[in-house]
């Protein structure tokens, strides 16, 4: 009686431990071998390091640790007395440079001018030479005749000698008026290049003076914050990291074996050990071309000393879907487990 009991037990633990076994089976083949999962994953996110881009004295550090915040809120005020100082100095060099074309300009006015004179004192001159020149030859040839005096034949040819004299100066003078025109185009040139630098300068005086305000790029929390009130930074400094308020990732490292059939788009399921208990979806949204190991500072050297075979891994990146993606119950960092679903794209 005791055996036969016995025999049942037996006989119905391994009629369910059969049972159990083709359902895992079943399991498996239809589905379970379709879902390559890891839990070497972790949540990433565009996380920015915000640094300075002027030297300068912390004046006013708006936010502190963790905070959240805006796009365009102010994080740190540096001391911008110099920077206003050398913006004023700008100015005043762009202002200057204008006012030395304005002379310039004033000048060219007075120069045309000046050259109109100079024309019309030529062509003044010109017409004494002509009369000078016409008395000249009528008194050598009334000289000749003894119809006038030699005295009055030498006054003409005086007179002459004088308006060829004066006619002369007066191209000269005109040539050097028209010369001093390219002069003055000269200076006007030089003028215009040092307003161009003038103005570049202060463009320049204006951003430094923008940079001593630095800004949120976007909406997020505040981390990792090394500023303090009144410290000397330098540009390049860290400041402080700003983690984004939306656009969470899960970086998955798949193993070598579990991609022959993994593709872009397909579905992920996703439990974070903060949250056992949850479920977030996702998708597949590219594969790393290369192992993580090809991109570590030393790549393993396969081809000398003794070899041992290691499953290489690939980072696959999972876009999360929805609400996941925001930062809140997931943050960058944390520890998921990564289940792909590849049966609806093989």
């Amino acid at each position: 009686m005791t055996l036969t009991r016995k025999k049942s037990a037996l006989l119905l633990a391994l009629t369910l431990g059969g049972v159990a076994l083709a359902g895992y089976g079943y399991y498996w083949w239809h589905t379970a071998r379709f879902m390559p999962s890891t839990d070497d994953a972790y949540v990433g996110a565009d996380i920015s390091a915000i640094s300075a881009k002027v030297p300068g004295y912390i004046h006013t550090l708006a936010v502190q640790d963790n905070a959240r915040v805006k796009k365009g809120d102010l994080l740190v005020q540096l001391d911008n007395r110099d920077y206003l100082a050398a913006l004023d100095q700008a100015a005043g060099e762009v202002a200057a440079q204008q006012a030395a074309l304005s002379d310039i300009a004033a000048t060219r006015q007075l120069q045309l001018a000046t050259i109109a004179g100079t024309h019309a004192s030529l062509l003044a001159a010109q017409a004494v030479t002509q009369k000078t020149t016409s008395d000249q030859r009528r008194y050598s040839a009334l000289a000749s005749s003894s119809a006038v005096s030699q005295q009055i034949r030498d006054h003409a040819q005086s007179d002459y000698h004088q308006a060829i004299a004066e006619e002369s100066k007066s191209r000269a003078d005109t040539s050097v008026a028209e010369r001093q025109l390219q002069v003055l185009d000269a200076r006007e040139q030089q003028a215009k290049a040092a307003l161009v630098q003038a103005q570049a300068g202060l463009a320049m005086a204006k951003l430094n003076l923008e940079y001593t305000e630095i800004r949120a790029p976007f909406d997020g929390v505040v981390g990792n914050r090394r500023a303090w009130s009144g410290s000397y930074v330098s540009s390049g400094t860290q400041l402080l990291s700003l983690v984004p308020a939306q656009g969470l990732w899960i970086d998955a490292n798949f193993k070598e074996s579990q991609l022959a059939d993994m593709r872009p788009g397909q579905a992920a399921r996703i439990v974070a050990d903060v949250l056992p208990g949850r479920t977030f979806n996702g998708h597949v949204g590219s594969l790393s071309p290369a192992t993580g190991s090809r991109f570590s500072i030393l790549p393993a050297e396969n081809a000398t000393g003794n070899f041992t075979k290691i499953v290489q891994r690939v980072p696959v990146r999972i876009v999360l879907d929805g609400d996941a993606a925001v930062l809140g119950l997931l943050r960058p960092g944390l520890s998921v487990t990564v289940t792909v679903d590849e049966r609806n794209m093989r």
